[in-house]
């Protein structure tokens, strides 16, 4: 078979598979949703509102419909960006979450950023002498980093460098007066910090046990055997090596992520999606609820998406496959 035709299968294999995925979370999402207690309907019950108007309101959010009816409306709607109104908010909730989700990219892409150079280079810093002190340590530093809650982490970081020695801002995304971007990049350090902490711990163990086996193989022996120097060992033969699983890890690791996001924005006060979400819950605005809980799935979906296309153009055997 030729590379171009193992290539679209591939391609239409992934893409095929991830539409799947989304749909059965996206329709999981919504029957949950309208089984949470209260209902959406109960909250309609109010004797204050005039018959007329509870029955008008039924009618333009769908709820006068068979589950059915709403969930093919609801979805067919979804897919078009159209997710409904936002009581609490008073706007389409298209316009809330389209502003809440930029922050959030920058926050969540920073923090990959920082957590895979961080994880990387402390990883080929361990294999140098496996066993060692620094190897000890830093597998140490990974264990606490995955073991303390976000938000723990983020109260000491606000405590320590906010509060103590005020070097970062505490919350918010800029100044009251905007100072360009690097008054956002003043505000992101900490935040993106903190939450590069769940990724740099869960990639350095990774790296570092992926490169103790490739370290082993007959292809690094030869180099070994060649003359090579351990530095040019690590960055030319064993790094290419493990970039493959590496990045897969990446895209397992975006649920981790996004979810670290949503603590880590509420004790920042960061405008993203995870605070949106966190007020839609608590003033029980479901199409607001649903609207962030998709798009968080359908984040998370794509990353891994796009993790596998990466991890098939570093190596050709997984398209084969």
């Amino acid at each position: 078979m030729s590379p171009a035709r193992d290539t679209g299968r591939f391609l239409l294999r992934r893409l095929g598979g991830a539409i799947l995925l989304l749909w059965i979370v996206l329709t999981c999402l919504f029957f949950v949703l309208r089984l949470a207690p209260p209902d959406a309907q109960a909250l309609l019950d109010d004797p204050r509102i005039p018959t007329s108007q509870r029955e008008r309101i039924r009618e333009i959010y769908g709820n006068d419909r068979p589950p059915a009816a709403q969930y093919a409306r609801w979805l067919g709607a979804a897919t078009r960006w159209d997710w409904g109104f936002s009581v609490s908010r008073q706007e389409p909730v298209a316009a809330a979450v389209g502003r809440a989700l930029p922050p959030t990219l920058l926050l969540c892409g920073t923090a990959l950023c920082l957590g895979t150079l961080a994880g990387l280079t402390a990883a080929l810093l361990a294999v140098r002498r496996p066993g060692g002190p620094l190897d000890a340590g830093l597998r140490l530093l990974a264990v606490l980093s995955q073991s303390v809650p976000a938000f723990w982490l983020g109260l000491l970081a606000v405590m320590a460098f906010a509060v103590r020695w005020p070097l970062f801002p505490a919350s918010h995304l800029r100044s009251a007066t905007d100072g360009g971007p690097f008054d956002l990049l003043w505000h992101l350090a900490l935040p993106a910090s903190v939450l590069s902490l769940i990724v740099g711990g869960e990639v350095f163990r990774f790296a570092r046990n992926r490169l103790l086996d490739v370290l082993s193989s007959d292809t690094v022996l030869s180099a070994r055997a060649r003359g090579l120097s351990s530095r040019r060992i690590l960055v030319g033969h064993a790094l290419p090596l493990a970039a493959g699983p590496l990045v897969q890890l990446l895209g397992l690791l975006l649920p981790m992520l996004v979810s670290g996001a949503l603590t880590t924005e509420l004790v920042f006060a960061w405008p993203g999606l995870g605070r949106l979400s966190f007020d839609a819950l608590s003033s029980r605005d479901y199409p607001l609820v649903m609207a962030t809980a998709g798009l968080s799935a359908t984040v998370v979906v794509a990353g891994n998406f796009a993790a596998d296309l990466l991890h098939a153009a570093i190596d050709p055997r997984v398209r084969r496959g």
